[in-house]
């Protein structure tokens, strides 16, 4: 089973930039699918970057172009880099991997259960708090 850890997460001011690493082990986490995830209070958990074994990404809209999600193969880390923060981002932040597929399935992802079942590994979370 794959253990996932975050780290990275705090305070940022609107507009500033924050980055976000996720340690998967014991398996190399450029084998297989990986995504990031995050719930916001009140709010059901959604999909918001995702990464392939080969390193073709999907984003959702609300995050397109103000992040990225990037691997470093050799030392087994996730890292979601945060630019151009809004309020609106803060919210609990997950990485998951799903370790039976080398292919993520594209975002957006339904909200719920449907559009989490694809992974099965999460990490704790990390919490992100975007003042205004």
């Amino acid at each position: 089973q794959v253990q996932l850890m975050e780290s990275g997460g705090g305070s940022a001011q609107s507009g500033g930039s924050l980055r976000l690493s996720c340690t998967a082990s014991p398996y190399t986490s450029s084998s297989y699918c990986m995504g990031w995830f995050r719930q916001a209070p009140g709010k059901e958990r959604e999909g918001i970057a995702t990464i392939d074994s080969d390193g073709m990404t999907t984003y959702a809209d609300s995050v397109k172009g103000r992040f990225t999600i990037s691997r470093d193969n050799n030392k087994n880390i996730l890292y979601l880099q945060m630019d151009s923060l809004k309020p609106e981002a803060t919210a609990m932040y997950y990485c998951a991997a799903d370790p039976d597929s080398v292919f993520c399935s594209p975002l957006p992802y339904p909200l719920g259960e449907v559009g989490l079942a694809e992974y099965t590994s999460w990490g704790q979370g990390t919490p992100v708090t975007v003042s205004s």
